[in-house]
């Protein structure tokens, strides 16, 4: 397809907008690792306290990401998206006002909620109004837009850090109190901002035109397609391939379901989401200011090495949003998830055997090790579960496999206080490592290269 035919700004913009989800999913998930040493010192909490703070808001996430997939396909993707952002806003502003504990817990919930609906929801509606060729680079701002995220939430720790430090006890007032005495409400507040710009943008946008025609919406669908294609012919192929696929399945959702090939589809999906969780990627986003405080650093420094850890995420996933249709999406992976491996075990030794070593040597293989993750599974698992799936199921079949995803978040925030207490910072990272034979074993073998084909192509395969 030539070039003129193609509106690739608008599609762009759609992307953008839809990814601002992902930042408000980093800034929500990172934001907490700079808050839980002042929320465990106000409101007196245990290990397994800390454990809940942190994975509270994954309870929700898998929450939200169990009923994201039937609102989504039941009323569109842009009105599930309107309800995240809806969510968010009220889990900031919550956060920031909250008198107990109890309530602090609820609204980190509510937030959760929110991370688990954009999850399934924002990368879906940017793999649906994609041009197929670009369709992996379009996805992956997505998983950019959550570096982002985390890099603004590490940024942000650091400066309400640094200003809290001008405060004295004379100073009072809201903004002193929620910057400076109790500066936790301030780093989780400071999401209201984006939640609210979101919301806004969320107006501009069209409904995804492959849902439209899922509910015979036809004319509508063909609306928003004249905007993304020029072409009237190539706009005809794009409605009769997607009917197409639509009347090869006529049956209902849960009866393609079990067809073997989308069962298989699935299995695959719910793996590779949950095994990539136990390689660690969250262990560190989470908790790598507590591990950097291990290794001997002060609280100020370990929050700069955060920052550090955040901008390597975030420009690593620009280069692999600029290859990821161009390598391929299994190539990223062999290489990446070699490299994560190798960063795992050199940071075990480290903590095993490091006495007297610098730190700069566990600053370097954490940050060769984001740089890995960022370029393979993360860029790649947001892609590989918005375009595995029949469109008419794809919400629902995305929900199975997020749900999946958040359970080992969920996990892996819960144990990791305990991991690093019991097995230390050795066995913990040991741990991450053997976790990536398995994942890269099964893309090896199970995952089909999926780069430069369209979603009716991909689901001919599977079936």
């Amino acid at each position: 397809m030539k070039k003129d035919q193609e509106n690739l700004m608008y599609v762009v913009f759609l992307s953008v907008v839809a990814a601002c989800g992902g930042f408000l999913f980093g800034y929500d998930t990172a934001v907490v690792s700079g808050t839980i040493v002042r929320v465990k010192e106000q409101f007196g909490l245990d290990v397994m306290q800390q454990g809940w703070y942190v994975g509270c808001a994954l309870i929700g996430s898998i929450l939200g990401v169990s009923g994201a997939g039937f609102i989504s396909d039941r009323f569109g993707r842009k009105k599930t998206m309107i309800a995240a952002a809806i969510l968010f806003s009220a889990s900031a502003i919550g956060c920031t006002l909250v008198d107990s504990f109890s309530y602090l817990v609820a609204y980190r919930i509510i937030g959760g909620i929110g991370i688990g609906i954009v999850s399934i929801v924002s990368p879906l509606y940017i793999s649906e109004v994609s041009i197929a060729r670009f369709r992996g680079s379009l996805v992956a701002t997505y998983q950019l837009a959550i570096t982002v995220g985390f890099l603004g939430a590490y940024f942000i720790n650091y400066q309400i850090l640094g200003y809290s430090a001008t405060v004295s006890e004379a100073d009072t007032g809201f903004f002193n109190w929620i910057f400076g005495h109790e500066l936790w409400r301030g780093m989780l507040g400071a999401e209201t901002i984006p939640a609210f710009i979101f919301l806004l943008l969320i107006f501009f946008i069209p409904e995804s035109p492959r849902w439209l025609i899922v509910v015979n919406k036809v004319d509508k669908a063909s609306k928003t397609l004249r905007k993304i294609y020029n072409n009237p012919e190539t706009i005809n192929n794009q409605i009769s391939d997607i009917k197409g696929a639509l009347e090869n399945g006529q049956e209902s959702d849960w009866t393609m379901l079990r067809k073997p090939g989308i069962i298989k589809a699935i299995i695959i999906g719910v793996l590779i989401a949950i095994l990539g969780q136990f390689m660690g990627v969250n262990a560190v986003l989470y908790y790598g200011p507590s591990i950097f405080e291990k290794s001997g650093l002060s609280g100020g420094d370990s929050l700069f090495y955060q920052v550090l850890v955040g901008l390597v995420n975030t420009i690593t996933t620009v280069i692999a949003l600029v290859i990821i249709d161009k390598v391929g999406r299994k190539k990223l992976v062999y290489y990446g998830v070699t490299g994560m491996f190798f960063s795992l075990i050199a940071i075990g030794v480290f903590f095993a055997y490091g006495d007297g070593v610098s730190n700069l040597f566990l600053l370097f293989f954490f940050l060769f090790y984001i740089f890995c993750c960022a370029i393979s599974i993360c860029a790649v698992i947001w892609v590989l579960l918005s375009e595995m799936y029949p469109t008419k199921i794809r919400g629902l079949a995305m929900s199975m496999a997020g749900f999946s995803l958040w359970i080992g978040t969920y996990l892996i925030g819960q144990l990791t206080p305990w991991l690093l207490e019991n097995a230390k910072p050795t066995g913990t990272f040991f741990l991450f490592a053997c976790m990536c034979i398995p994942y890269i074993w099964i893309v090896w073998k199970k995952v089909p290269e999926t780069a430069g084909k369209t979603l009716e192509e991909i689901e001919k395969y599977w079936e």
